[in-house]
């Protein structure tokens, strides 16, 4: 069978450093189209990649098995909605939508028009949150689990991210948030309750850079989850405490670190925290490292080439009602429960 054509829609941050290099490496994807209207953006599509830069999403509908949506988040539900009534199957780059109300009328549309959506938490595929999932069951009942996505940018960058409004799905709340509450849905199920801090500290930043999101799940785990630009000193990126024992890790995954770096996921060691990073788990005095799994986004993209749906965007949807839960949190100061 001849590979997928593959339309990206955008090429910012996204689609550049993530969704283009992935594709590229998947049997089976070929990226043919992407969205940009830069002239040094384009010639960098038409010479790595050998795609065409085209202005517009109507300019790859009709050249496009698959569309790939990296585009700014306040077009994700238009862009999507577009190409699914076109019969095309759609990958969202997170957040999906501003909410559950709308994601599920797009996994509805999707399955009237009898093709897949999906939604690119590229995170389920960190590597220390494969090395997570693996020691869950040695930990016990986990009574707390702590998460963190911290970094120190005293100066703000710009861009939408910083300056949009609410409309925009800006801030951090709607964008590392969404990777944090979908992992620890993941991990720990349902959420019965969310109260947050949703807090913007930076001179001439509108959005969210300074977030704390608290959760209490069905199964009695209390998630504390942490997105901020301005930690002067960054905390663990998990702390899980269980019954039986405890997961300490710090450090970022390093596929981002490598994507931006040039490598592909072909790359020798691609994914491989180094030793000096591993995690440590045990209890009390009796703590020894543990190896952390290799990353692998990549795996996203062969699902798709396979014809699977990688990320359940019905599940995607319970993390945006929590994420709804926590902006209400945030504006009245009050837990919000969950029906």
């Amino acid at each position: 069978m001849s590979d997928l054509r593959v339309g990206l829609v955008g090429y910012g941050t996204a689609g550049q450093v993530f969704h283009a290099p992935l594709i590229a490496a998947t049997p089976g994807l070929r990226l043919t189209s992407v969205v940009t209207r830069s002239p040094e953006r384009a010639a960098e599509v038409a010479e790595r990649y050998g795609a065409a830069a085209v202005p517009a999403l109507d300019d790859v509908l009709g050249r496009s098995d698959l569309v790939v949506i990296a585009s700014p988040n306040r077009t994700h539900v238009p862009f999507a909605t577009a190409a699914l009534e076109a019969g095309l199957p759609v990958v969202v780059d997170k957040p999906l939508a501003a909410g559950a109300a709308q994601a599920e009328e797009l996994v509805r549309l999707a399955h009237e028009r009898g093709v897949m959506l999906t939604v690119f938490q590229n995170r389920r595929w960190d590597g220390d949150f494969l090395t997570l999932r693996r020691l869950a069951p040695d930990l016990g009942d986990v009574h707390r689990f702590e998460s963190r996505f911290e970094r120190w940018r005293p100066h703000p960058k710009g861009g939408w991210r910083e300056t949009g409004g609410a409309d925009d799905l800006a801030g951090l709340l709607y964008d590392l948030g969404s990777h944090l509450v979908d992992q620890a849905l993941q991990l720990f199920g349902p959420v019965e309750s969310v109260y947050a801090e949703v807090l913007t500290r930076r001179a001439g930043v509108n959005a969210d850079d300074d977030t704390f999101v608290a959760l209490t799940h069905a199964s009695g785990t209390r998630s504390h989850l942490w997105v901020s630009s301005v930690a002067a000193d960054l905390g663990p990126r998990f702390r899980v405490l269980g019954s039986r024992g405890a997961y300490v890790k710090t450090g970022m995954d390093v596929q981002e670190e490598q994507l931006r770096a040039g490598l592909t996921p072909d790359s020798p060691g691609f994914g491989d925290d180094p030793e000096e990073r591993w995690g440590l788990t045990g209890a009390g005095d009796e703590l020894k490292p543990v190896p952390t799994e290799r990353g692998d986004y990549a795996a996203f993209y062969r699902a798709v080439a396979d014809g699977r749906t990688p990320v359940d965007p019905s599940g995607v949807a319970e993390a945006l009602a929590v994420l709804e839960a926590a902006r209400r949190s945030a504006e009245t100061g009050q837990t919000v429960r969950l029906s």
